[in-house]
């Protein structure tokens, strides 16, 4: 039975990467933050929420121009992939070129896929979903019937591979390994644009 979760959504950043803050009980986690987190802020105190964590699906520095902002404010646990280290300190992971600024700087600790925890008094399990970056992860909430899936998996298309420490057939591999494993009423949040669902991309993704 899926319990009652709130999931508000803020694109952020220059590339409008999808901010999501899952809230339940007076608790929320944030699920990456890709630019100026006062959208999200805002929310936060309108709703009387604590955030008690920070989770990144991957380090591609558009998911988190805000974490460093946000981690500050509300001294929230920060979590990112252990595997995603080798591109942290690349151009990918720190932005700076191309007309990007440079992420500032934030602490966090590293999760490993595969454990299941709790973030804001919801049960999470870590998925290990490589392919766009190498530690990519999703967050999946059994109970709520919804996955957050980074730049993983999205409405009938999927992650980019053309980039530095990527790989399509790595990421074809975890999607269908690990995403379409999933129930299909479960719910998809991916990293840009609306959200789908497993049994939709099932049915209707030509890239799979």
């Amino acid at each position: 039975m899926r319990r009652i979760m709130s999931v508000a959504v803020f694109p952020l950043g220059p590339l409008e990467t999808n901010c999501y803050l899952v809230s339940y009980e007076g608790q929320a986690v944030a699920i990456d933050v890709g630019g100026d987190p006062a959208p999200g802020s805002k929310y936060l105190k309108e709703h009387g929420l604590e955030l008690k964590a920070i989770c990144i699906t991957h380090m591609h520095f558009d998911h988190l121009y805000g974490v460093a902002a946000l981690a500050a404010e509300t001294h929230a646990t920060v979590y990112t992939p252990e595997k995603d280290k080798v591109i942290a300190s690349t151009v990918l992971g720190q932005g700076g070129s191309s007309g990007f600024p440079a992420v500032p700087k934030f602490e966090s600790v590293s999760i490993e896929p595969g454990n299941k925890t709790e973030f804001a008094g919801l049960e999470c399990k870590v998925l290990s979903v490589p392919g766009h970056t190498p530690g990519s992860v999703a967050y999946y909430f059994k109970k709520e019937k919804c996955v957050f899936v980074g730049d993983t998996l999205f409405l009938e298309s999927i992650g980019r591979t053309d980039f530095p420490f990527s790989s399509h057939e790595q990421l074809v591999t975890s999607i269908r390994s690990e995403l379409f494993s999933l129930p299909d009423d479960t719910i998809v949040y991916p990293g840009h644009g609306p959200g789908t669902s497993i049994g939709y991309e099932k049915e209707h993704n030509a890239f799979l």
